[in-house]
């Protein structure tokens, strides 16, 4: 109604009121939720969160899994495997706390052997240029893609270069898989890692994006910031078809 987002810290209702990080917090709560936290959150209309990080062990995959429709009970190979490469993505830079998104195509991979492949990336590119003849810089973004047993080449500018591969991208997409169309990038938010490497830096980026009804966040880590944006908006993409129930259609 105000259009101001509600404080994440509130008591009670805020998102991260009944949020557990900690390995121990996920175990005991597997045994009772009473055990770490003072009330039932439906009683204040929240939920209970398990937040994906390298302090996870493996009760809170195991219930992140659980939470997402996975049950990882009867397979503790596979779920030390996920809690091995979680704690290894995380070292290199990723968070799947602040990303759902990326961490459910993690374990769809892991539970049904590859992620869903709604396309395959032949090739992208960028460019920015400034000319006399505008004010501010330009981005073009050429994007070739195979969807749908088709191969897909298209130019997408925006007014920078992830805003023109988001661009292209989509535009390319969209003639395959109409629901993209509802999809859009509501957030965009950038990390440098290793600070005092300059522009040379490890960057993390976080995409958030939203189909009217509902967000997911998606994550990229790489030394380019552009390639790190690159597999964030992949990760959006692909997320948000499965989450409309879109089946591939080949590649």
């Amino acid at each position: 109604i105000t259009n101001y987002p509600p404080l994440a810290r509130q008591p009670y209702t805020g998102v991260s009121s009944f949020a557990h990080k900690a390995g121990l917090h996920a175990s005991a709560i597997r045994v009772d939720p009473d055990l770490y936290q003072h009330i039932d959150p439906a009683l204040v209309g929240n939920d209970m969160r398990l937040l994906v990080s390298d302090m996870a062990g493996r009760a809170t995959i195991e219930l992140k899994g659980r939470e997402l429709g996975f049950d990882l009970t009867d397979d503790p190979a596979r779920l030390a495997r996920l809690t091995d490469r979680v704690k290894e993505l995380e070292q290199s830079g990723y968070t799947f706390e602040a990303a759902d998104a990326s961490f459910e195509l993690l374990l769809v991979e892991e539970v049904e052997g590859a992620r869903p492949s709604y396309f395959d990336i032949e090739s992208w590119r960028v460019i920015a240029e400034s000319s006399g003849l505008r004010e501010g810089a330009v981005a073009e973004a050429t994007v070739k893609i195979v969807a749908g047993g088709q191969r897909l080449a298209v130019i997408g500018e925006g007014n920078g270069p992830v805003n023109a591969l988001d661009h292209a991208l989509r535009l390319a997409i969209e003639q395959v898989y109409p629901d993209v169309v509802q999809f859009h990038l509501t957030d965009f938010r950038v990390r440098i890692l290793d600070q005092g490497h300059g522009t040379d830096a490890v960057t993390r980026v976080l995409i958030e994006t939203s189909d009217g009804k509902d967000s997911w966040v998606t994550v990229g880590v790489g030394a380019n910031m552009i390639e790190a944006s690159w597999i964030a908006l992949t990760d959006a993409l692909t997320y948000g078809l499965r989450a409309h129930g879109v089946a591939p259609t080949g590649s």
